[in-house]
């Protein structure tokens, strides 16, 4: 791995934990969730619990991608008045130690101008992962992104064939987002059947640490898929445990934490 990669934060901190033969806990909070004054609270609390990696998603009117739980606290946010600069405030009062990762559709990032990487960036921001641009979508603003201060984390799909899979990973940063199934985001019940040989072909297709997430909600879970892949995201349960309390949303983050580490 080049010294410019391993300077990237995101790397350091998969670097650290293959040498301690440990599992990525990447969990998912919605900036201005429960309320503002309670994000910041949210994210140290996420922190202390055991995530390694804390995405932190930007409101947006229209979450295509989301399940229902993630759309009405995303419009939960935005009747709160939560934007993106508002986001990259929280982030920076937060003061994390681990790295970030903005979750966003591309609208407002584009409707943030052309220092936003670099505002986010001195936020404390570290990645970028956009659900709705796809590899080779639009060039020009995949290279915008690509060559800015972010690492431009990239999703694939279980779908995904191999030779663009290693299309995707040579446009990455980071980590890989692998999603465990088709549809939404949401709480499951079962881990795919097929996870394990979408895993094998992602590991033949990029050296990029591979973080699997939608769905995921239990230690059981966590521990299954901590198994196979570097890591794992949690997003839906998060966000609904911390409707109930930051205390609860600490408590499960506590709960994953030891699972991926039993696995």
């Amino acid at each position: 791995m080049s010294a410019t990669i391993s300077s990237d934060p995101l790397a350091q901190r998969f670097e650290s934990l293959a040498r301690a033969n440990r599992r990525a806990l990447v969990t998912y909070m919605t900036a201005g969730h429960p309320d503002p004054a309670r994000s910041v609270a949210l994210m140290r609390a996420l922190e202390a619990g055991g995530a390694d990696v804390i995405e932190v998603g930007v409101p947006f009117s229209d979450p295509m991608a989301d399940g229902p739980v993630i759309q009405r606290i995303s419009q939960v946010a935005l009747e709160h008045g939560v934007g993106l600069s508002e986001v990259l405030e929280m982030v920076r009062e937060a003061r994390l130690t681990v790295p970030v990762v903005l979750f966003s559709y591309l609208n407002p990032i584009m409707a943030a101008g052309p220092d936003v990487l670099s505002r986010a960036a001195d936020a404390g921001v570290h990645g970028l992962l956009l659900t709705d641009l796809p590899v080779g979508a639009d060039p020009v603003r995949e290279a915008w992104i690509g060559e800015g201060p972010l690492a431009f984390v990239r999703l694939v799909a279980p779908t995904t064939p191999i030779d663009r899979m290693r299309d995707i990973a040579r446009h990455g940063r980071g980590f890989v987002y692998l999603i465990s199934r088709l549809g939404v985001t949401g709480m499951q019940q079962d881990v795919a059947s097929d996870l394990p040989e979408t895993i094998a072909r992602l590991r033949e297709a990029s050296d990029l640490p591979i973080c699997v997430g939608f769905g995921i909600s239990t230690g059981a879970q966590a521990r299954a898929i901590g198994r196979l892949a570097d890591g794992i995201v949690v997003g839906s349960a998060i966000v609904k445990a911390a409707e109930t309390s930051i205390d609860a949303a600490h408590a499960l983050t506590v709960e994953l934490r030891q699972a991926l580490d039993a696995s």
